[in-house]
């Protein structure tokens, strides 16, 4: 009796409707539309000697991600490399996209993970239209996507479920069953919202399920440009869909859970290069071991230092299908921007002080660009007002990080068996508010060396007469203070808007001066070429968006785990690096070959 406590099945919630979006190679189609000759060739993305990505031309002959661009040349002479040191590009069409998604929205739990994937609760909107469903005319059904405007919407044949299906609820005719019918909706307004982001020129896969993990897992099924909806009414099912899959790729179960789950399982070491290799056990397998219980995983695995408490009773749900966290509501301002970059190389790291500042520029000019894009944004023209509709846009900060922070390490050497963070060090300091001017960001960066980050790095890095022999930097802004918008989902209403809209009415009985502030230059660059591995020599634009390849480049790897802090493996050595790092950390061996 005991026993069968121990391992009841977790309390299972299925009222909410989540869809997971997950654009096909998104990266690569950046490039290709703004290169369309690019899309029927092997097209790699590369940073320095890395291949962060490919697409699917490329995979199919056989160029694997994160691969060196020498390995990846050998298997394919032919494949095109694009520069994707910068960004910007990048995050442009991601901002753009995330934004159609999110205006479909009525609850606003729109959460980007990555540049390439959305979640979207849209229980509401689903419960809505079930509610306006006549049983008496499926075939000729109309879904509404607006509570005020019933024209607002899209016909659309509810006697089947749109796109590709997995589970099918014991062979029911399920039009009875609510949750069936929530799903099929869904269904529908998936394939709609697919189509509006196909109408930008991309194609994306989506998953609808009751919750992320089933949701973001059922879009793997079926890729690319498809959707599947996992019909999971009877628990029976759910477990069927979950055995079918390897611990890794469990969102929630990281690589450092999986080595820990698959070594016991097997009564040995497992090996710790899951990434690369794949899992060596399914859900199915580990799952139906009779000794495997919330209390055993919590001996085993709450045992680890920093092990999160209750992960016992994580993973047991997790296994299950069961996942209660929500779908952050939607907020496009990221909690801290973070630039970095190593310098391991044959000859030492950065030990001359002209060698110091020279990367501190390129850095601070990346992490200025990327706080462009990320922080900012063009007001759209107030058309109550005669003469803000006919003015010049302006562009207007989202919020102001209030933080600077700097972090240093000197050089290691894997051949050393040190940590790649080991002698890591970090220095904050108030950012100055001269980078919000709007002034050539050259002329800002400079400023930021000189008065912020060198004697931060001093501070670090007292003078030595052999050299500092520095191999790793990070600059970072943080500590984000929201600023006010008008939208009702902000931090705060925009008060400055409103008195111009009450200044307008009252025109005619007083005067005003209306203040302007021009909008920052932004630029975007997009390279194709070969695999040279020079510098860019463009020193704003040169390296520095290096960190980006292990944040926001992870999501396209596989189905990984945000829920677990343990961060990604890195496929060379097996080390486990928070997901900024990973791109740095690749390299970092790549220039420490002979």
């Amino acid at each position: 009796m005991e026993q069968a406590v121990r391992r009841r099945s977790p309390r299972r919630k299925q009222d909410r409707i989540i869809l997971h979006f997950d654009y096909d190679c998104f990266y690569a189609q950046v490039v290709e539309n703004a290169q369309p000759a690019l899309k029927s060739m092997p097209l790699g993305i590369k940073q320095k000697s890395i291949l962060a990505t490919c697409n699917y031309v490329a995979r199919k002959r056989g160029v694997k991600k994160l691969q060196l661009i020498s390995d990846a040349k050998k298997v394919c002479p032919d494949l095109v490399l694009a520069d994707g040191e910068d960004l910007s590009a990048f995050r442009d069409v991601s901002k753009k996209l995330y934004g159609l998604l999110k205006s479909f929205s009525w609850n606003k739990k729109a959460e980007r993970l990555g540049l390439d994937e959305v979640f979207l609760d849209v229980t509401d909107l689903v419960e809505f239209n079930l509610g306006l469903l006549n049983r008496n005319a499926l075939s000729d059904s109309f879904f509404c996507l607006s509570r005020d405007n019933p024209e607002n919407g899209f016909s659309f044949d509810a006697t089947a479920i749109a796109g590709s299906v997995t589970g099918n609820g014991h062979g029911e005719d399920n039009h009875d069953n609510f949750l069936f019918v929530k799903l099929l909706l869904a269904s529908h307004v998936a394939r709609h919202m697919r189509l509006k982001i196909e109408e930008e020129g991309y194609t994306s896969a989506c998953g609808i399920s009751t919750n992320k993990v089933l949701s973001k897992l059922a879009g793997t099924v079926n890729k690319p440009r498809n959707q599947t909806t996992l019909i999971s009414i009877h628990e029976d099912e759910t477990l069927k869909f979950m055995d079918s899959f390897g611990l890794r790729q469990v969102p929630g179960i990281g690589g450092r859970i999986t080595h820990s789950l698959e070594s016991y399982f097997l009564g040995r070491e497992a090996d710790a290069n899951t990434f690369a290799n794949g899992s060596a056990v399914t859900v199915g397998e580990f799952r139906t071991r009779p000794e495997v219980s919330p209390h055993m995983l919590e001996k085993l695995l709450g045992s680890r230092p920093g092990a999160e408490k209750g992960i016992g009773d994580k993973v047991w749900a997790l296994l299950h299908g069961v996942d209660n966290m929500d779908v952050k509501a939607a907020s496009s301002i990221p909690t801290q921007i973070s630039i970095e970059d190593t310098y391991p190389g044959q000859k030492g790291g950065l030990n001359t002080l002209a060698e110091v500042e020279r990367e501190l520029l390129k850095l601070s000019a990346s992490l200025l660009r990327r706080m462009h894009v990320d922080l900012t944004e063009t007001d759209e023209p107030d058309m109550d007002s005669a003469e803000s509709a006919q003015g010049p846009r302006r562009t207007k900060w989202l919020a102001h990080p209030k933080t600077l922070r700097l972090s240093t390490r000197p050089k290691t050497s894997p051949n050393e068996g040190t940590p790649y963070n080991w002698g890591r060090a970090s220095r904050s300091h108030p950012l100055p508010t001269f980078v919000f001017h709007d002034i050539h960001r050259e002329i800002i960066a400079g400023r930021l060396v000189k008065e912020a980050l060198f004697p931060m790095f001093f501070q670090l890095n007292p003078e030595k007469p052999e050299g500092w022999d520095i191999g790793m930097i990070n600059v970072c802004v943080a500590n984000m203070s929201l600023a006010a918008t008008d939208d009702a989902y902000g931090s705060g209403r925009d008060i400055s808007r409103m008195f111009k809209r009450q200044d307008e009415a009252l025109r005619e009985f007083k005067v005003y001066d209306d203040g302007s502030e021009l909008p920052p230059k932004v630029t975007q660059i997009i390279k194709t070429g070969g695999d040279s591995d020079r510098a860019c020599p463009d020193p704003v634009v040169a390296g520095g968006d290096d960190v980006d390849f292990g944040d926001d480049y992870a999501s396209e790897s596989e189905p990984e785990a945000w829920g677990d802090q343990d961060g990604s493996q890195c496929p060379r050595c097996g080390h486990y690096l928070p997901e900024f790092a990973l791109s740095a950390h690749l390299r970092y061996h790549v220039l420490e070959e002979p």
